[in-house]
């Protein structure tokens, strides 16, 4: 069984990556020659196209796997993630997206050096556009490891290799054009791989009447269950549980001895193994909040310290981070008009709220069906492992096989619009742009955090791209804020900013993967810095553009009249 699974799954994934890459050779009309190509593709994509594209992007290893695993853990709170990333769009639309259409540069660090007439604030952007790149990407290749190992037993660097070698193919061939119909695709590909397996999940538990999540007792292993426990991990044990234990427990070692495992702290060694019988009590990694159902389902129910400050700290750092998205913006700049780009973002809301209805269903049934998850602290894997739970047999390995392959898609599509909006800001900064420079600015993107990737912490996928959406918050916001709608803007007090706001919020996100997650009020804030770290920004930009006023740049008026009037306007002018 476990061969027919490994076969299975890597036939999936390797048809889907076909797949893509024939769809893009299709897509691209002949080969991309012109910066152009490569970064907007001609400003010629549909809105339809384009929401397609940007939905795919968006829903990444931390959308895809990750937010299940957050359900699982945290329950009803973790919804607000979602909320916000999708409320993000309205903003987006409401404030920058026509203003940066019309705007008419290819990046963000092209439009901060065009309204600030300032070189060395491009620069600082583009800094910046690499953090957020580089902390997106962390979680796309520790996604790929995580899906290999768990649905196939393979070593991480495989799913790591296999994301380069994909992504740098697709993006070098043909850059934006290339991509955006190797995501269309993929977006609906990614929906049907989630939507059928939770569809037939969801039958088999109304039909089995599976235990109901929200009852108000801890979890309980719903069958006998052997848990192995790869590395070395600490227990929390809610109620006094007995199990069979081979391997080391507590610094003693076992061969299948049946142990009372008291309430209170344990800690078993790696390649161990305890078997559970159905009721047991599930013990929890020592990270993880021990919850009711019913405690779980409502929200701030108490998983996390401090959950008031930590939810609107999170979604406010949501709702602000998607307008700073290097590789969601650039895509604005793809579509033919300022009207087309408004309505792309409409589309991506639909699009998101439906894709958004399923990861929450698989972290509630995990909770019910794959509760070692809890155990191990492998909650990205609950997507993975619930369909062979529930589905024994060959339909649940094509399940599985299927799941996989969605994974897949999203590591693939979310790298390839992060490495495209990195490979533009570095080539168009450095080099000074051209095909050559995109290349290389394209190897770089992906090789950096390539050499992060074995160093990262405790940090699931939906926290590393959390982090990433902070940055974003916490520096390009205020930024692209200010530069639309406020022409006081100055060279040095965007940059103060920048590097205030920036480095606070890398600062913390840093701390997290270095040192492990804190506790109390101050690890709250350095779980969670925007709701502290974004007003600081816009009132450092603001204080430090009045006491230079001076040195507000002297064609604002020209760039304030070309963000703000309609395009048929501009046409009309020139």
């Amino acid at each position: 069984m476990i061969v027919l699974v490994i076969v299975t799954t890597l036939t999936a994934v390797t048809g889907l990556l076909g797949a893509a890459t024939v769809v893009g050779s299709f897509g691209r009309r002949g080969p991309a020659r012109t910066t152009s190509d490569f970064l907007v593709a001609s400003r010629s994509v549909s809105p339809m196209w384009n929401a397609s594209a940007i939905s795919s992007e968006y829903v990444s290893a931390a959308a895809f796997l990750g937010t299940a695993g957050l359900v699982l853990i945290y329950g009803a709170d973790m919804l607000w993630l979602p909320i916000g990333a999708a409320a993000g769009y309205v903003v987006v639309l409401v404030l920058i997206t026509g203003p940066l259409r019309r705007s008419g540069v290819y990046t963000l660090s092209d439009f901060a050096e065009w309204r600030l007439g300032s070189r060395p604030m491009r620069h600082a952007v583009s800094v910046c556009v690499c953090f957020i790149g580089w902390f997106y990407l962390l979680p796309q290749f520790q996604g790929a490891g995580v899906t290999l190992r768990v649905v196939a037993g393979l070593p991480v660097w495989v799913g790591w290799a296999i994301v380069v070698f994909v992504v740098l193919g697709i993006v070098l061939s043909g850059g934006m054009r290339s991509i955006t119909v190797v995501q269309a695709f993929q977006f609906w590909f990614k929906l049907l791989a989630l939507a059928l397996p939770a569809v037939a999940l969801m039958v088999i538990w109304r039909v089995q009447g599976g235990p109901d999540p929200t009852r108000p007792s801890p979890p309980q292993f719903a069958q006998p269950t052997t848990v192995s426990v790869a590395f070395q991990v600490g227990l929390r044990v809610p109620v006094d549980t007995r199990g069979h234990v081979d391997g080391v427990l507590d610094g003693r070692r076992y061969h299948g001895t049946e142990v009372l495992l008291t309430a209170g702290r344990h800690v078993v060694a790696e390649d161990s193994r305890i078997a559970f019988p159905a009721g047991a009590a599930v013990p929890h990694a020592e990270q993880i909040p021990v919850q009711r159902g019913d405690v779980w389902a409502t929200p701030f129910g108490g998983g996390r310290d401090h959950p008031l400050f930590g939810t609107y700290s999170v979604l406010l750092g949501m709702l602000l981070g998607t307008m700073g998205l290097p590789h969601i913006m650039i895509r604005f700049y793809t579509n033919t008009s300022g009207r087309a780009a408004r309505r792309t973002v409409t589309l991506v809301l639909v699009m998101l709220s439906l894709f958004y209805v399923f990861p929450t269903l698989y972290g509630a049934l995990g909770r019910v069906f794959t509760p070692e998850l809890l155990m191990t602290g492998d909650a990205d894997a609950t997507i993975l492992v619930l369909p062979g739970r529930l589905v024994p047999g060959l339909p649940g390995t094509l399940l599985t096989g299927l799941v996989a392959a969605g994974a897949f898609a999203a590591f693939v599509s979310t790298s390839c619009g992060i490495v495209v909006a990195i490979a533009g800001t570095l080539s168009q900064g450095v080099s000074g742009g051209g095909v050559r420079g995109f290349r290389i600015g394209a190897v770089i993107a992906i090789t950096v955090p390539l050499t992060l990737a074995g160093w990262l912490g405790t940090l699931g996928a939906a926290g590393l791209v959390t982090l990433a959406f902070t940055i974003s918050a916490c520096s390009l916001c205020p930024l692209l804020v200010l530069g639309v709608w406020w022409r006081g803007l100055t060279p040095i007090g965007a940059g103060t900013g920048l590097a205030v706001g920036g480095g606070c919020a890398v600062a913390a996100g840093l701390t997290q993967i270095i040192g492990g997650r804190q506790s109390g009020w101050w690890g709250a804030m350095l779980a969670q810095p925007a709701i502290a770290v974004v007003p600081l920004t816009f009132l450092v930009m603001i204080v430090i553009s009045l006491l230079t006023r001076a040195r507000v740049p002297t064609g604002v008026d020209r760039a304030m009249v070309r963000l703000h009037l309609p395009e048929e306007l501009l046409m009309n002018r020139s």
